[in-house]
């Protein structure tokens, strides 16, 4: 009975027709946790298909925690970014729940690059993961090490439409 329980689930979960990115049009908002060295977070993101294989969108992090986190400023803790993506889940003919996305990102601190990937097990409800670093830092004091080097984020995909 077991065995047909987990058959029956299997196959309800392959029926659903989740797209992890639709191209032109297409949004998705991601909520999670960031970590980096010297503190955690909160990380939210949000693209907005411009075309086939790449969408533009903007990301917000904030530190909660970390070493030394208490004797850090706001201006320090927060961290917004603009960001380019290139979407190649259709590209690299992967699975279309699945998307890989490479980009560039110009924020208050840097000038950097991403990779991430989302898998969509609903049409609505999905994971992302996100590994981020610095090209270029405009301040390299010590106390800038806070949302000015490399990141990893992880957390809940949401489709907007």
């Amino acid at each position: 009975m077991k065995k047909i329980f987990t058959i029956v689930l299997l196959g309800a979960f392959c029926m659903v027709n989740a797209q992890a990115f639709k191209g032109k049009g297409d949004g998705k908002v991601n909520i999670g946790m960031t970590f980096q060295n010297g503190g955690s977070g909160i990380v939210g993101s949000a693209d907005f298909g411009l075309g086939e294989n790449f969408s533009i969108g903007f990301l917000g992090s904030y530190l909660l925690g970390g070493s030394h986190i208490d004797e850090v400023d706001f201006e320090y803790r927060f961290d917004a970014k603009a960001r380019f993506n290139a979407n190649l889940g259709s590209v690299l003919n992967i699975s279309p729940k699945f998307d890989v996305y490479p980009g560039l990102n110009l924020g208050l601190k840097n000038f950097g690059g991403h990779l991430g990937a989302r898998y969509f097990f609903t049409d609505g409800f999905g994971v992302f993961t996100e590994f981020s670093a610095p090209f270029a830092k405009y301040d390299k004091d010590a106390i800038s090490k806070y949302n000015n080097g490399t990141s990893f984020s992880i957390g809940a995909s949401f489709n907007l439409d």
